[in-house]
């Protein structure tokens, strides 16, 4: 039997006999079969032309030429990375005559479309085309850093000249496996202590060793690329993610479909298909912080034709470079806008200010707080000097919410007092709102703020809305998000120039926005206002009509009016501005003190008449000392024709008289002692206060409540990261057998529910095994928004109270019902408790759902009629 080799045949354009020819990628899947992980490099210098006039036997023999040339060009690192190696070749040597055998003309369209696209990807002229093996590649000199060390004990001083070595080959700019390893780091922990520390140890790594990668690495962090304001989105669907983790790993639908559905996570999917990666194309160039943050704004900033190819391109890259399967994972999570490892901004702020308090860039001459003397400070102490740098940093991203703008002053002149000069208030960029702590009731209210005078003021069903006009009148108008909405209230931005009376150049203003009937003045609810359009809206072509109502003054002729007192700023408002009925105007109110309880009572029935949510309470001035503390379960009884409020239940008998004393202002004797920080009226910007305080209509009010099924949840923010919040919610339909998502739920769960919840509902991640949910919404749930994190099994019940019933266009529930376009959703839903007497055959249904928000309806055209008969009463009278 002749050998093999003789019956070689040449790629001349003869016929191979009746045997199907096979190509250079029959071979390379064999030698992937086999786990043979060899690298074969072709120069990217030479044109593709040339390839097509060499036989196999030819082209195998230049590649191995080309390889060991490579090979003695690198220092191989690690004893195992040698023998691989060694191994590789004599692999690829014993396939030499089988590699011959195979008959195969080299200009495939799919070798050459590869080779040319890694040429057009190449940074330098000499970069090679590349079989190269991933599955081992990591940045091993940061996969070892100790970063979650206590700060006082790291010093960052022993890595940073092996790692400004190790950059030196990629311009002097840090790696991304530097913030990939404080990712999994952070990931790893639930200690909120240990993810700042890991933090601050690698803002300090940045700090003193490549500061211009800080702010980049910042926004990363952070899982942005820019403030909310900058409305910069990178667009990329889920499809795009999947087709490059096919492209680049090598996988099939089926294969991918099989990871996902065992993993659930984008980022874990992409960790597992990088393991199974065994060759790249094209040799990986390493990511750097400022090449991802790059990319990243380039998928944003890319538009027009052919741009959804030009994304897809930009993370086929990003993954192609990507080192190691925790480098991948976190790239796809970054693409998601889901990070998933517990940093919220607020840890970010104390981040940056305890880093710049023990490290600083080179050049710099800011003063540092030596660690050494930080180690011999007690906890409380130590907490002490941490607390002031946290606060300005925290004041100054409350009033300027933007990191382009404090990182660049942060490396110049580090945590001082001059930083909130530079990092002011200013227009046209949004400060972040200042917030109102909820209350139960009105009781609880009254017991907080006795002793108090307060403003009582209509909460209205619209959207909260800030509104800058400069000397030249142009005007922005921002969310309480921070997002940009001028283009939304045209209307709006033609109103300011009238409403600015004589004095007036520049201001900062807070309203409400409210959908309104022009001519009569009636408020409409929100779920009007969201039928308006979001951008492009002309003048001409608005059908609802709004009308702003203020409530601060916030910024006046280039002053910050922040620190005054509420009664001042709100003063200013009043008499500096000039009202437009149904167009613009203030909100309404009422001044009290805790001894008005009758009046407020009254106050608050006319703003739920009138569809608003409730009412804001606020301090009208400052004390120079603090007040005394009251305790907020008092019993305080407030009466009304013969009406009782609900009150919250004391803890106790004997200590229930002693409070209710105390509320009524007898027995001053009696008053529990302590004291507490005395409530401010000053607008205090991204806290929430009892300064301001948020009284919704009373859940107690409405008499019906939902058995309702939960079938989904969120990983929660903050403190509750490691637990399911919030949770969707779904009532029947007995005819369908559908689950119909009718709201998120987030109220009325304890700390004890929810670790309880979250061990019923286990998604795997840390107990290694699923229990009750699923990765892949179940088809018999109808539901439209945003995707939850885990899908539950449905087999519990909820009892579940509400304040009212809304048309949504976002929820299913009961459509066809009330509307053929929208279905109903619930406002402000609160968990009382598990129905254990109950099955999910016996939750409530959507037509329960749609008969109680029959109900609602005609109970208040019943209420508005009353209404107008007493108008007209006292009109007679």
């Amino acid at each position: 039997m002749p050998s093999p080799v003789k019956k070689r045949k040449l790629n001349n354009g003869t016929k191979p006999g009746l045997s199907e020819p096979k190509g250079l990628e029959y071979f390379f899947s064999k030698q992937k079969k086999s786990d043979i992980h060899t690298e074969i490099p072709v120069d990217d210098g030479e044109p593709s032309g040339i390839s097509t006039q060499l036989t196999d036997e030819e082209l195998a023999r230049k590649l191995q030429a080309e390889f060991d040339r490579e090979v003695t060009r690198e220092t191989w690192s690690g004893s195992q990375s040698e023998t691989g190696a060694k191994e590789d070749r004599s692999n690829l040597s014993s396939q030499g005559p089988e590699l011959h055998e195979k008959p195969k003309s080299v200009t495939s369209p799919a070798l050459i479309q590869q080779e040319e696209a890694a040429r057009s990807t190449a940074g330098k002229p000499d970069t090679i085309l590349t079989l190269q093996s991933t599955g081992t590649a990591e940045d091993i000199l940061t996969s070892s850093l100790p970063l979650d060390e206590s700060p006082l004990s790291f010093e960052p001083s022993k890595y940073i000249p092996q790692l400004v070595q190790a950059w030196s080959s990629l311009d002097g700019h840090a790696s991304y496996g530097l913030l990939t390893r404080c990712f999994v780091l952070v990931g790893a922990t639930t200690s909120r202590i240990k993810i700042v520390d890991t933090l601050v140890n690698c803002l300090r790594l940045l700090i003193e060793g490549d500061p211009s990668s800080l702010l980049p690495a910042v926004w990363l962090a952070t899982n942005s690329i820019s403030p909310p304001y900058k409305s910069l989105e990178l667009g990329l669907g889920g499809s795009a993610i999947s087709k490059a983790l096919r492209k680049v790993c090598g996988l099939d639908n089926r294969t991918l479909k099989a990871i996902y559905d065992k993993h659930g996570d984008a980022g874990d999917v992409a960790f597992e298909a990088k393991k199974k990666q065994s060759f790249t194309l094209r040799k990986p160039k390493p990511l750097t912080i400022k090449d991802v943050y790059q990319s990243l704004t380039k998928i944003a900033t890319t538009q027009g034709q052919g741009s959804n190819e030009a994304k897809q391109r930009i993370v086929d890259r990003m993954l192609q470079d990507a080192r190691g399967g925790e480098e991948s994972r976190f790239i796809v999570r970054t693409l998601c806008q889901h990070l998933r490892i517990g940093a919220v901004k607020t840890t970010m702020l104390i981040a940056l200010s305890r880093a710049f308090l023990l490290s600083r860039p080179p050049g710099a001459d800011f003063q540092l707080q030596p660690t050494s003397e930080l180690a011999k400070l007690k906890k409380e102490e130590l907490a002490e000097v941490w607390s002031r740098p946290e606060e300005l940093v925290k004041a100054c991203f409350a009033k300027r919410p933007n990191y382009n703008d404090i990182i660049p002053v942060l490396l110049e002149i580090g945590v001082t007092e001059e930083l909130l000069v530079r990092c002011g208030l200013t227009l046209h960029i949004p400060l972040r709102p200042m917030l109102g702590s909820i209350t139960r009731d009105l009781s609880e209210m009254l017991t907080k703020l006795q002793g108090r005078d307060f403003a009582c003021e209509f909460k209205y069903d619209g959207q909260r809305a800030q509104v800058h006009c400069d000397e030249k009148g142009t005007v922005s108008i921002f969310s309480r998000h921070l997002e940009l909405m001028t283009e939304k209230y045209p209307d709006l931005v033609e109103l300011v120039p009238t409403i600015r009376g004589s004095g007036v150049s520049s201001f900062i203003m807070e309203g409400e926005v409210v959908a309104i009937d022009r001519e009569s003045g009636d408020l409409k609810n929100f779920q009007t206002l969201t039928n308006r359009a979001r951008k492009d809206v002309a003048i001409g072509s608005i059908k609802i009509d709004v009308c702003f109502f203020a409530f601060d003054l916030m910024y006046l002729n280039g002053q910050p009016l922040l620190d005054r007192p509420f009664r001042e700023r709100r003063e200013l408002l009043r008499s500096l501005f000039i009202e437009v009925p149904h167009r613009f105007t203030w909100v309404r109110s009422l001044d009290a003190t805790s001894g008005d309880s009758e009046n407020v009572l009254e106050f608050f029935k006319s703003a739920t008449e009138s569809k608003c949510e409730g009412i804001m309470v606020k301090i009208l001035d400052n004390l120079s000392v603090p007040d005394v503390l009251c305790a907020g379960d008092a019993e305080v009884r407030l009466a009304a024709d013969g009406e009782k409020l609900l009150l919250p239940k004391s803890r106790s008998k004997s200590k229930k008289s002693n409070i209710a004393a105390a509320a009524t202002g007898e027995g001053e004797e009696k008053r529990v002692k302590g004291r507490r920080k005395a409530l401010l009226a000053t607008y205090e910007p991204d806290k929430r206060l009892d300064a301001w305080l948020k009284v919704k209509k009373d859940y107690n009010s409405c008499f019906e409540t939902l058995d309702l099924i939960p079938v989904a949840g969120w990983h929660g923010q903050g403190r509750k990261a490691k637990w399911w919040s919030p949770i969707l919610l779904a009532v029947r339909n007995e005819e369908s057998g559908m689950l119909e998502v009718v709201c998120k739920c987030i109220s009325g769960f304890t700390d004890a529910f929810y670790k309880a919840n979250k061990e019923f509902y286990d998604d795997g991640k840390v107990s290694g095994e699923c229990k009750n949910t699923r990765t892949l919404k179940p088809s018999y749930v109808e539901y439209t928004g945003p995707g939850p994190d885990v899908w539950f099994e449905p087999q519990e019940v909820w009892e579940t109270a509400f304040a009212d019933i809304t048309l949504s266009p976002t929820y299913r529930a009961a459509i066809g019902l009330v509307s053929d376009e929208r279905g109903l959703s619930l406002r402000f839903p609160r968990f009382l408790k598990r129905r254990e007497d109950k099955g999910i055959d016996e939750a409530s249904t959507n037509e329960f759902l749609a008969r109680l928000w029959r109900k609602q309806e005609a109970r208040a055209t019943t209420d508005g009629q009353t209404k107008v008969e007493a108008d007209d009463d006292i009109d007679e009278e």
